[in-house]
């Protein structure tokens, strides 16, 4: 990344503004959803069959909505069953909103919530320092592998603390996905390294193969559209543009033959698809679920 160009992950508001209008944009939590609703029951069945108790890490809470659709479907697998769910975040705005959305739910009596506002190697830390030698039963990790310095040693500390039968889901963008292009593409110009990773289920299912780790596969189709981002001065256009790059106010700041190189790419048959006139990216996911 170039020295006047800085990351947009350090800028809270217009991160979480510009991630918003991603979500707006995109079938990311739809596709999420359907994964949650088809595919999930089964996998949190394995796990949880004749249990009283489960125990859960949520890896990156974010605002929430996410793990409550999923202690939705662990409900249906474990009606009578407790529910122990460390949610870990270190934004506290986020972590605030989250707390604010659980307290609204309803049918949450069962579950017993801890909240940790530290990153995921504070928590690992933080666990290390107690010396628990509780083991659980699902770990998630939702779209966050891009916020750790390493995520080999990441995904090898949160492996170690799952019981014989737990699973560890991560879900990223897919290797295929325009991200993955993207980002092959520009990673030296774009990616934010001392706060960002540019990694995709790729990289994860390189390192897994390599160190013989099991796991399942699930493509989880999902689009974006971008048209706006092709329309000078367009506010919601500059705020993807800045969420896609992951640059601040990237229209304004990043050095005008770079700009013109991404916009092109952007556009292009490589990167994304026309449909009905209107530029639509691939903004396909993966979950993977990892044995112990």
């Amino acid at each position: 990344m170039t020295s006047h160009m800085k990351c947009l992950a350090f800028d809270y508001k217009r991160y979480h503004k510009s991630f918003r209008l991603f979500l707006e944009l995109s079938s990311e939590h739809q596709a999420m959803s359907k994964f949650f609703h088809e595919s999930l029951p089964d996998i949190l069945t394995r796990i949880g069959e004749g249990k009283a108790t489960f125990d859960v890490i949520s890896v990156g809470t974010g605002t929430g909505e996410v793990d409550l659709e999923i202690l939705s479907q662990l409900r249906k697998v474990l009606p009578d069953g407790k529910v122990d769910c460390d949610m870990v975040e270190p934004s506290e705005p986020m972590l605030e909103k989250c707390k604010e959305l659980v307290s609204r739910t309803p049918n949450l009596d069962n579950v017993n919530f801890t909240w940790n506002q530290m990153t995921a190697s504070e928590f690992e830390k933080h666990w290390r320092g107690r010396q628990s030698e509780k083991k659980l039963d699902f770990i998630h990790m939702i779209q966050m592998l891009y916020y750790v310095t390493d995520t080999a040693a990441t995904i090898s500390f949160f492996r170690s603390l799952l019981n014989e039968n737990g699973k560890l889901l991560i879900i990223l963008v897919a290797g295929e996905s325009s991200w993955g292009k993207l980002w092959n593409t520009y990673k030296k110009e774009l990616c934010c390294t001392e706060m960002t990773q540019c990694v995709t289920t790729a990289d994860i299912k390189y390192y897994l193969t390599a160190e013989g780790i099991s796991f399942e596969a699930f493509v989880l189709p999902s689009t974006m559209d971008i048209t706006d981002c092709f329309i000078p001065g367009d506010e919601k256009g500059e705020l993807l543009l800045d969420f896609l790059t992951e640059v601040l106010d990237f229209s304004h700041t990043a050095p005008p033959e770079l700009k013109a190189s991404v916009m092109s790419f952007l556009r292009s048959p490589d990167c994304s698809s026309q449909v009905n006139g209107r530029i639509i990216f691939n903004n396909n996911l993966e979950a993977l679920v990892l044995d112990p």
